[in-house]
């Protein structure tokens, strides 16, 4: 195994991991970067979406061996003191419940609105759908994405 260098949040880190583990277990195992969360393993319910230049990706089903040029952004990298306005729109609508997905569904917001800075309801349908929510807060997300997009994220 080679070391493999990345770029985390602006921030430089070399990780000593078999090429083919998937970004996620590396996030959380080996950085100790918690906020990206594991849900189903296969890349369908998006919990652990984080950026990869700037694009949404399921870091499960992503090797870390493929990123090591790119720009990674989790949920700790949207802002230090969670006043992204995302994070402020996701708090004031009530959005999080269990709280678990929720990393994940901003994380593809935040992607969403760097393409598209005052989305439709159905391009948020579209952009959100892969993101699964247990508690059903969809119809909040919607309205925390509409209020995010509101203040410029």
């Amino acid at each position: 195994m080679a070391p493999i260098q990345l770029l985390i949040n602006n921030s430089p880190h070399e990780v000593e991991v078999d090429p083919d583990t998937p970004l996620l277990w590396v996030l959380r195992d080996k950085l100790n970067m918690t906020g990206t969360k594991y849900g189903c393993g296969m890349g369908l319910c998006g919990a652990c979406t984080v950026h990869l230049d700037g694009q949404a990706v399921r870091s499960c089903q992503t090797a870390v061996s493929s990123v090591a040029s790119k720009k990674i952004t989790t949920i700790e990298g949207l802002s230090v003191d969670n006043s992204h306005p995302l994070q402020k729109a996701w708090i004031a609508e009530q959005v999080p419940q269990c709280g678990y997905c929720q990393p994940g569904q901003i994380m593809s917001a935040a992607a969403l609105l760097a393409k598209t800075s005052r989305p439709s309801d159905q391009q948020i349908d579209s952009a959100m759908g892969g993101n699964l929510c247990r508690c059903g807060m969809y119809q909040r997300i919607r309205r925390a994405i509409h209020r995010a997009a509101g203040e410029g994220a």
